[in-house]
């Protein structure tokens, strides 16, 4: 997703006079050809994450497009607070741009871990945001959002589904049953579709988790029952507001599953090591989904 990502931007930084990259070492490497074409609009400040941000809020009060990138906690969590004053007190736009995800980089320890980088932006009004399953994917949601001056937020992962979908914003079907609905996000949806292959269950999927699709959900609960199971890849029940919003006029159960919030992972192992511990893999998933539907 990273190189997709990179090949993306590069490319609108060569077309596009409006575009800005701001980085904070991260990723350097990777535009250090782009770099050299457009040193005014290829910023690198160093290990600076607050300045990261407010570097880029002042770039789009002067009419530049900035996009903001660097591992999930850096660009997330340490500049918190330029997220929330100088992009979005001033009515600024950007995009940001994280890797890493939950926990791409174990053998970087808990510093590089960020779970509750979606969770952090969804309390702050007015962002899109991404969390695509797959490398295609990842172009098209540029794309778009570089054609915009809106607040996006694109989380990248080196967790991939076996394949795209590429079908719009929304909740898309990818399996019909009666018993439930699944909800699978971004990378998610590659244990997730393992996990109830032999359940009958309807399976929903989305790289776009805000907005967030109630009509789409709504629907599928209606051609199946409100018993629906949310699956992020991040911090658990991050969405869960979202989905009794949408239900809050049917009679509906909800089990969120994601990572584990009640304890601190203190382990550095690999992704797939943590995916288990977190009950994310496809084994952990069939078993929480059974004994729901089934409780």
């Amino acid at each position: 997703m990273r190189d997709t990502f990179v090949n993306t931007v590069s490319a609108a930084l060569d077309a596009d006079p409006r575009i800005a990259v701001v980085l904070a070492d991260v990723s350097g490497d990777r535009f250090v050809d782009a770099a050299a074409r457009h040193p005014e609009r290829v910023i690198n400040v160093g290990i600076r994450e607050q300045a990261l941000v407010g570097v880029a809020g002042g770039l789009a009060l002067t009419g530049l497009r900035p996009v903001v990138h660097s591992i999930t906690p850096f660009v997330v969590e340490r500049p918190f607070e330029q997220l929330k004053l100088d992009i979005n007190h001033q009515g600024a736009g950007a995009l940001v741009v994280s890797t890493g995800a939950s926990y791409d980089y174990p053998g970087a320890g808990r510093t590089h871990m960020g779970p509750g980088d979606v969770a952090l932006i969804d309390t702050l009004p007015g962002w899109t945001v991404h969390v695509p399953g797959h490398p295609a994917e990842v172009d098209a949601l540029l794309r778009a959002a570089l054609a915009t001056d809106d607040r996006v937020y694109l989380r990248l992962s080196e967790r991939v589904n076996g394949e795209p979908l590429l079908g719009g914003p929304g909740w898309q079907q990818v399996r019909r049953g009666g018993r439930g609905v699944v909800l699978a996000v971004g990378p998610a949806l590659r244990p997730v579709l393992a996990a109830t292959a032999t359940l009958d269950v309807t399976v929903l999927y989305t790289a776009t988790i805000r907005p967030f699709d109630a009509a789409g959900l709504r629907a599928a609960v209606e051609s199946a029952t409100a018993d629906v199971v949310l699956i992020e890849p991040y911090l658990r029940g991050t969405s869960a507001h979202e989905v009794d919003d949408a239900l809050r006029d049917i009679p509906h159960r909800l089990l969120s599953l994601g990572v584990r919030r009640e304890v601190e992972l203190r382990a550095y192992g690999t992704a797939e090591d943590h995916e288990a511990a977190h009950g994310l893999g496809p084994v952990g998933i069939a078993a929480a989904v059974r004994r729901f539907l089934d409780g």
